[in-house]
């Protein structure tokens, strides 16, 4: 193993370690004899055009909209025509979707502009008609039908409750959706009722009742949903940009905060004022409005963009806690570069997977939202683990390395685990030897001489963080503080999930955002512009729990620690690595009037690093 020193610690490169193996449960599917194998993968041997499609209504268990009847979840299929003609079982490749068709366009986020951010004030100051079956060239909505049904799959594609053809109203993450999701499941395995346009009641006879849920975004959510209730037949679930926890997604730390449509840029992000009550309005459609008026006032009311704060409310659309309940393989897929689901989605539900020994294997990307593209060998990956749990081929897609991380030029790294088995956190300190030049990162405390306190006044109302804040390492600038490192005498690799500790003061007001950004900077007087490796936010007022709000004092010091977004990145030998302290982030954070004053204490702030040793 070949070692190097990086800011004074020795850090190793880590090969790829030994397999994934992990014991398969007794009753795994036998791979049928007419399934055509090629290289290890199955191959298309069904025609699609001649392929049997259906739209259906499954009953579930719930009643979203409240009017006294259980709601009727749609669906569409496709499946071989073999499986009539020639009563073939095949196994179901599922996805449930929000987004079918007629959103409302007409949605409206929140205003995120403030004189003066609203939870300084939570407290006093001082403290048809048809059989629905087609033959003849038949076609689904997007690609999972063209690619899977060939393959002697079945492919069912779902509309949420409250959502396109389905009943109900949307209720966003909640126990209703992820049941009205089950129902669909549960009716593949003879454990509900369906019926047909023309309200025939319709089985699925043709299915082995194994299914493996796959999906992107919100669509990828509901797998990580309905995994957790652990329900009989559904085999492996492929989460691709898929949100953990709701607060995660809309919140961080007790901080209202944005997803964003990139990890960083300039007048990219659309979703700045989105919240629970605004995406159910969206995927609803404009005719239940009305009708669901009720559920959308409720989620406004739970979601508390005043506080920021964690709740009941919360942790229902929380399903890392739930974790236990998984009884599926789950193949986790994100960009490490998703700044709209952001990595701390994967990262908390791997490692809540790996806490209760699920079955798994991780593909990073160094893409943003969704899946990657144009790669070869994830397709083929794909193709050989749902061969693997849903047809029981004995393809040794579990032997495998379980990570498979990609690198900035394109390339992929496979390893045992993720983060990369030999990461270790590593600290290093916050210094500054006058009250405004930038400050350094060191292995050790500062010793010795002057160590100022260092201030800096928020303008990210007005200033964009990336363009306007993270540029110019080497200069002094009144709107932020910056740390920088020593240049690095070999590459450092970062994998996991960075901290920051940071001894600070709000001196005149009574709440405050707080950012941290880390950066990947030159050399001195380099030419080559920043790259924002990762950051994280928090509110002052939520230094003790994320879910309550406790009031500040203008101009007393606090220790506030919180987590940046976790990430998986190389720092190039030679280059310096910084850490950029901020209030505002203009496209993810509410954004108060410019003149908040923070001051930091830099011989009392840390930021912990996971490197590969």
């Amino acid at each position: 193993m070949r070692r190097f020193a990086v800011l004074g610690i020795a850090l190793a490169l880590v090969g790829v370690p030994a397999s994934i193996a992990t014991a398969a449960p007794p009753d795994r599917p036998t791979p049928p004899p007419w399934l055509k194998i090629v290289d290890g993968v199955s191959a298309p041997q069904f025609s699609l055009d001649e392929a049997i499609e259906e739209t259906l209504f499954v009953e579930s268990t719930v009643d979203s909209d409240l009017d006294g009847k259980r709601d009727r979840v749609r669906l569409r299929l496709s499946r071989p025509k073999e499986t009539s003609t020639q009563g073939i079982k095949v196994p179901v490749v599922f996805e449930q979707s929000p987004y079918r068709f007629g959103t409302n366009p007409n949605a409206a986020n929140h205003n995120v502009d403030y004189d003066v951010l609203p939870q300084e004030f939570i407290q006093p100051r001082i403290a048809g008609a048809d059989t629905g079956v087609r033959t003849a060239k038949a076609d689904l909505p997007g690609s999972l039908d063209n690619y899977w049904v060939p393959r002697g799959y079945a492919v069912v594609l779902g509309e949420s409750i409250g959502t396109a053809g389905s009943d109900g109203c949307p209720t966003v993450g909640d126990r209703n959706e992820t049941l009205g999701t089950k129902a669909i499941i549960d009716w593949l395995n003879g454990r509900a009722p369906a019926w047909n346009e023309a309200g025939a009641p319709v089985s699925a006879g043709w299915t082995t009742g194994d299914v493996g849920m796959i999906g992107t975004s919100y669509n990828g959510t509901l797998p990580n949903q309905v995994a957790t209730t652990g329900v009989e037949g559904l085999r492996t679930i492929v989460p691709v940009s898929a949100i953990a926890s709701w607060y995660d997604y809309y919140r961080a730390n007790g901080l209202v905060r944005a997803p964003h449509s990139a990890k960083s840029g300039v007048g990219v992000n659309g979703f700045q004022g989105e919240d629970l009550d605004v995406l159910a309005e969206f995927v609803q459609g404009e005719s239940r409005l009305e009708k669901c008026r009720h559920v959308t006032d409720r989620l406004r009311e739970i979601q508390d963009r005043t506080t920021g704060d964690y709740s009941a409310d919360w942790k229902e659309r929380d399903y890392l806690h739930r974790a236990r309940g998984v009884k599926s393989s789950v193949f986790v897929v994100h960009g490490l570069e998703d700044y709209n689901v952001m990595p701390t989605a994967f990262a908390s539900w791997w490692e809540s997977l790996r806490r209760n020994n699920v079955p798994r294997k991780i593909w990073l990307h160094n893409g943003g939202h969704g899946g990657p593209q144009g790669v070869t060998d994830y397709q083929r990956t794909l193709n050989r683990w749902m061969d693997h749990w849903l047809f029981g081929v004995p393809n040794g897609v579990m032997d495998d390395p379980r990570a498979d991380v990609q690198r900035p030029a394109g390339d992929y790294v496979k390893s045992a685990d993720w983060p990369v088995p030999g990461s270790r956190d590593t600290t290093l300190h916050l210094g500054a030897t006058n009250a405004s030049e930038p400050g350094t990162l060191s292995p050790k405390p500062q010793q010795g001489g002057p160590k100022p306190r260092q201030s800096f006044t928020d303008r990210g109302r007005e200033l964009n963080t990336d363009t306007a804040l993270l540029p110019n390492p080497d200069a002094a600038n009144p709107n932020r503080l910056i740390y920088l490192s020593q240049p690095l005498p070999a590459e450092a690799h970062l994998s996991g999930t960075p901290s920051v500790a940071l001894r600070a003061s709000v001196d005149n007001r009574y709440a405050a955002n707080l950012t941290a950004v880390l950066i990947d900077y030159g050399p001195p007087g380099s030419a080559a512009p920043p790259v924002m490796v990762t950051r994280g936010w928090t509110d002052v007022q939520n230094r003790r729990s994320v879910d309550k709000s406790t009031p500040i004092q203008q101009g007393t010091e606090y220790t506030f620690d919180w987590k940046l977004e976790p990430d998986d990145y190389v720092f190039p030998a030679g280059h310096r690595i910084g850490l950029v302290i901020v209030s505002t982030d203009q496209e993810y954070t509410l954004r108060p009037l410019p003149g908040t004053a923070l001051t930091v204490n830099p011989a009392r702030s840390t930021v912990t690093l996971p490197l590969v040793r």
